[in-house]
C-alpha cells in the first residue's frame, strides 16, 4: 500500500505528527508492508519555529507561500497513491483547497486530528484571537470530515464531533514508543523531591493555574518545580527550573521528575485533548495527578494508575501524600506504565491504524 502523509511541521518536532503518524510508519512498514511518502507543510525546522512566535512576517509569508507553491505541485502526482492521509490539515491555514482536490481525484483520504481545533482556541488578546480564527479557520475541521473516506479521532470527545458528519470513524488514542520510554528509576528520588510539567508557551497558563496549590503545598512540604517546554516561566514563592523542550532530550529531561502534573481548565478546548503528557509521565514510571478533565478521566484511575484533582484542596492533598510516600509514588508510576504498555503503546494501536487504512482503500 503506497500512502502520501499531509503532515503540518517537520519531523521530531509538531506533537500530533511525533505521537502519532511519525509513531505508527515504522510499524505499519514493518509489519503490514504500508510505504508512506511524507511531506510536511513546513519542513524547513527555522521557518517552523518562526510561524509560532511574533514578529518576522516576511520569512512567515515566504515560507507560507513556499510550503503552498510545494503542496500544488504535489497534487498532480496524487493519483499513484492508493491513499492520501491528512494529519490535523494538508495546508497550516485557509480553507480546504488541498483536501477537496484530492476528493475530486477519487484517492481515498483518511483524515486524523487530535486536538478540537474546530473550536476557536482563544489565546491573548481579542484581536489576537480574531486574527487566529481568520487564519486557521476551524470550521474547516467539519469540511474536512464530511471529504474524508474515514476519520481517525484522538479521543471520543472528537469524535463524536467527527460522526456528525461522517459515519466512518475509529478512535485512536495518541501512543506511546514504549521502547523508547522506559522506567529508570535510578535518575529519580535523590535530593529535594521534583514535581515536573511539560508543555508550551501556549499551555503554560493551565500551570499559572495551580500557583495557590503549589504555594499552600510549599508551606509544609519540600519540593522543586520543573518547567519544560516554557524556558521564561516564572513562579514567585516556588524553586523553578526551566527548560528549553528539545526533542533529542526530551525522555532524558522527564526521567528526573519524581511526580508529574497536568492541570488543565474545564472547557472546549481542553476536553478535546488527548493527555501526552499524562501518557508520557506514565510510561516512564512516573506517577501522575491531573485534572479530571476530558480524557483524563478515562486514561487515569483514580488512586489505582495515578491521581486525579479537581479543587486546589485536592491537589495540595494528592501531591502531599505522593511527596510524603516513596513507595505509593513507586505503586502508582508501576501501575501507569502498566496502562500505557496494555492501551496506549505503538505496538498495541498501530494494527488498528492499519485496519483503517485497509478499510479506507476498499
Amino acid at each position: 500500500m503506497r500512502v502520501l502523509a499531509l503532515v503540518p511541521g517537520p519531523f521530531d518536532v509538531h506533537p500530533s505528527q511525533r505521537f502519532r503518524i511519525e509513531q505508527w510508519e515504522r510499524r505499519l512498514r514493518q509489519h503490514f508492508n504500508v510505504d508512506i511518502d511524507f511531506s510536511n507543510f513546513i519542513d524547513n525546522a527555522d521557518d517552523y519555529a518562526c510561524l509560532h512566535q511574533p514578529g518576522n512576517n516576511l520569512q512567515k509569508a515566504t515560507s507560507l507561500a513556499g510550503a503552498f507553491v510545494k503542496r500544488m505541485r504535489e497534487m498532480k502526482d496524487i493519483r499513484q497513491y492508493d491513499l492520501v492521509f491528512v494529519g490535523r490539515e494538508a495546508a497550516s491555514l485557509g480553507p480546504p483547497v488541498f483536501e477537496n482536490w484530492i476528493a475530486r481525484c477519487g484517492v481515498p483520504l483518511v483524515y486524523d486530528f487530535d486536538d478540537a481545533i474546530f473550536h476557536p482556541h482563544i489565546v491573548g488578546s481579542q484581536v489576537k484571537s480574531l486574527v487566529r480564527y481568520a487564519l486557521h479557520y476551524p470550521p474547516k475541521t467539519r469540511a474536512l470530515c464530511r471529504l474524508a473516506t474515514h476519520v481517525i479521532a484522538g479521543n471520543d470527545y472528537l469524535a463524536e464531533f467527527a460522526k456528525r458528519f461522517n459515519k466512518h470513524v475509529t478512535v485512536i488514542p495518541t501512543t506511546i514508543e514504549t521502547t523508547r520510554h522506559t522506567v529508570d528509576e535510578s535518575k529519580r528520588g535523590h535530593g529535594v523531591p521534583v514535581i515536573g510539567w511539560t508543555g508550551s508557551f501556549s499551555t503554560v497558563q493551565d500551570l499559572e493555574g495551580l500557583r495557590g496549590a503549589l504555594l499552600r503545598l510549599r508551606e509544609h512540604e519540600a519540593f522543586q518545580l520543573h518547567v519544560i517546554g516554557a524556558p521564561h516561566f516564572e513562579m514567585h514563592g516556588i524553586e523553578t527550573r526551566t527548560l528549553e523542550w528539545r526533542a533529542a532530550t526530551e525522555i532524558e529531561d522527564l526521567q528526573v521528575i519524581d511526580i508529574g502534573i497536568m492541570p488543565l481548565s474545564d472547557n472546549q478546548w481542553t476536553r478535546g485533548k488527548c493527555g501526552l503528557k499524562v501518557l508520557q509521565y506514565m510510561a516512564l514510571g512516573i506517577p501522575s495527578v491531573c485534572s479530571p478533565v476530558g480524557v483524563n478521566t478515562k486514561i487515569i484511575r483514580d488512586g489505582e494508575n495515578g491521581f486525579l484533582a479537581r479543587t486546589e484542596g485536592e491537589w495540595v492533598e494528592k501531591l502531599t501524600s505522593l511527596l510524603r510516600s516513596a513507595q505509593l509514588r513507586r505503586r502508582l508510576g508501576c501501575a501507569g506504565r502498566q496502562s500505557v504498555e496494555a492501551n496506549y503503546s505503538a505496538e498495541v494501536q498501530v494494527p488498528r491504524v492499519f485496519q483503517v487504512f485497509r478499510s479506507a482503500t476498499q
